[in-house]
């Protein structure tokens, strides 16, 4: 490779390998090859994904496209299913789709993109039979997709992949038996056992023991195989007529398999780099030269001539900005804390580095407890904790941390011991990862605990206070709202600002409405918008409100006071959110002149794509905050109108 550029192998090149006359395991590792230059190039362009699990299976994705899997007459569709229960791979599995041509070649170049190609596996898809990202719940669907099978007396078949970290989840296991007990003859499930999930080892986190006895105890027909030998998986994943249940095969893999260094992980060494996000360039550039020479090398053995490639320009990357940063911010606050309160104790979901507990981990060893991808688990141990005289803090994605603990987190609160949660990676963006892990659904899910107080601070310094109010200043548990990408914020909190329980803090003063809002995404875009509308004679009053289920209504009514518009801005569903707290508190105090209350917020599934297109998608951007707040106030519409 001559010049800096990214390379991609185009559909011609699929189309040769696979009308080459070699044997189909031959063609499957060369094919499963060329997928995963394709992969590194979907994942460097959009600037994330996860690269280890995608490479790790790679040979059992494509041999199961290749071969496992019956055609619909015509070949544009599967008879049988096949999907990833982890759902991060699903990069892989987009390249092998577009090289067969099952997916249209463009949209190897939309990874991550509005209306390109999700995240995380979604049913819009074609050939995605389920959507899957938030983990355990593959064996359960495939169940369901079988049993449905039967009564309507359609012949298919269903292959799921799971990861060995998703073992950790509890409903991976509750789904076993019932397989067995429904005589699950169609369903064959491989295990991607690449010995990694997040941040480490599976076996530091929570070791599998012995995996092979466990599944072999439930009923299942089990296998165990190299996970990236062809033969082996030709041999144990061909359709087998004597298979008379549910059938699991064990595939020993390699996180980062066919790129050297990101297959490196030593056992000492504390996080794996290639989880998550794009390779710096210097990674890709080696990647890519690695990958491209084990292609032609096996082109070579197949009598082909060497790979024609594609190549686009490798984009400098863009200057940094003046960025805050939440989980920086709450992870030296929380580090404070702790020096001060040897009461304070950090349970995290496998979820160190996305979550900022790294520094804690390092400094509070006895202190830090890593639970793994068992939420349920992590939250009634830390409600044993609080019953024992501790503080304990919790840790992980607030769409998992808000919604799949729901219960224990109730029975935490009906024992009215204090529990901290922190739900890291809140609201709508990051766009990039999809639906399942853009979290809009939390406050309404925990906004009715008993005991308990919902927050969510709008900058740097308001992370600071507002952990300080949970760990210090309240009595009661406590959700505290992370965003997790850098944010740029306009606005500087007063100085002195010491945050008040169910009171805001005015941005920008303003006469003729007034908006409240919080967090650092979507409260920028408001301040932005009425800085536009100052530009149209409308003054509108920004308040910053970080409180998602507690208002003071006396506050509140000095507050609207002589306003005859009011709006609340969402980074939520409007179902459950802030707005309608507040809505519902306004028609109690029933301000003079009021003439109506206009929520803002996500009105739809969230979008996946870059995160300034999915928060105009949504129409949360300040230019279409400024149409929707023109409208609401019966002015015409801004020349031009606003981008929608």
């Amino acid at each position: 490779m001559t010049e800096p550029s990214l390379i991609y192998a185009p559909k011609s090149e699929f189309d040769r390998v696979l009308a080459l006359p070699i044997d189909r395991v031959a063609k499957t590792l060369l094919f499963a090859t060329m997928a995963r230059l394709n992969t590194l190039y979907m994942i460097k362009k959009a600037g994330s994904g996860h690269i280890g699990s995608s490479f790790s299976s790679l040979e059992i994705v494509s041999w199961i496209l290749l071969n496992g899997l019956r055609r619909e007459p015509g070949g544009r569709s599967f008879q049988d299913i096949y999907f990833s229960s982890k759902g991060h791979d699903v990069p892989g599995l987009y390249s092998a789709l577009i090289g067969l041509g099952m997916l249209e070649f463009t949209l190897l170049h939309s990874l991550r993109k509005l209306d390109g190609l999700p995240g995380h596996p979604d049913v819009g898809t074609p050939h995605i039979p389920t959507n899957t990202g938030s983990l355990g719940m593959g064996i359960s669907k495939a169940r369901g997709m079988i049993l449905a099978d039967r009564l309507r007396g359609v012949d298919r078949r269903a292959y799921v992949l799971t990861g060995d970290g998703e073992l950790q989840e509890g409903q991976f296991w509750e789904s076993l038996q019932p397989s067995v007990n429904r005589d699950l003859r169609e369903l064959t499930v491989v295990v991607d056992h690449n010995k990694l999930q997040s941040d480490t080892w599976v076996e530091k986190v929570s070791h599998l023991g012995e995996l092979e006895r466990k599944l072999e105890a439930f009923g299942w027909e089990v296998a165990r195989i190299d996970g990236h030998d062809l033969s082996s998986i030709d041999a144990e994943l061909s359709p087998r007529g004597e298979q008379r249940g549910p059938r699991i095969v064990i595939a020993d893999t390699l996180k980062g398999h066919g790129v050297s260094f990101m297959e490196e992980f030593g056992k000492d060494e504390k996080f794996y780099k290639f989880h998550s996000g794009a390779p710096s360039d210097e990674n890709y550039l080696r990647g890519a030269e690695e990958l491209l020479g084990t292609v032609n090398h096996l082109l070579t053995r197949a009598s082909g001539a060497p790979l024609r490639l594609e190549r686009v320009p490798l984009e400098a990357p863009p200057k940094p900005a003046l960025t805050q940063r939440m989980v920086g911010a709450y992870s030296r606050a929380l580090l404070r804390e702790a020096e001060r309160n040897q009461r304070i104790v950090a349970l995290d979901a496998d979820l160190v580095l996305d979550t900022g507990l790294g520094p804690f981990a390092e400094k509070f060893p006895d202190r830090f407890f890593e639970c793994g991808i068992a939420e349920m688990d992590m939250v009634s141990q830390a409600g044993g904790m609080a019953l024992s005289g501790l503080l304990p803090i919790v840790h992980s994605f607030a769409c998992f941390l808000s919604t799949r603990p729901n219960e224990q987190i109730y029975n935490n609160s009906t024992e009215r011991t204090k529990v901290i949660y922190v739900g890291s990676l809140a609201g709508i963006v990051p766009g990039g990862p999809g639906h399942s892990h853009q979290c809009v659904r939390d406050i309404s899910a925990l906004g009715a605990m008993p005991g308990m107080v919902l927050v969510e601070p709008s900058c740097e310094s308001e992370v600071e206070a507002l952990v300080d109010f949970c760990i210090n200043r309240t009595q009661e548990s406590a959700y505290l709202r992370l965003v997790t990408p850098p944010c740029l914020i306009p606005y500087e909190l007063p100085v002195g600002y010491r945050p008040t329980e169910g009171q805001g803090v005015t941005l920008l003063e303003g006469k003729d409405a007034i908006l409240f809002g919080y967090g650092p995404v979507l409260l920028p875009e408001a301040f932005r918008a009425a800085k536009l509308l100052e530009e149209d004679g409308i003054h509108l009053r920004v308040v910053n409100f970080p409180w998602l289920n507690r208002v003071d209504k006396r506050w509140l009514r000095e507050s609207v006071q002589g306003l005859r518009r009011i709006f609340t801005l969402d980074n939520h569903y409007l179902a459950g959110g802030q707005g309608q707290m507040l809505a519902a508190a306004i028609s109690e105090i029933a301000p003079m002149g009021l003439e109506g209350v206009t929520l803002l917020g996500v009105e739809e599934i969230p979008r996946c794509g870059r995160n300034d297109e999915v928060v105009r998608a949504h129409r949360l951007d300040a230019e279409n905050l400024r149409r929707r707040i023109r409208e609401a106030l019966g002015r015409p519409p801004v020349a031009g109108g606003a981008r929608s």
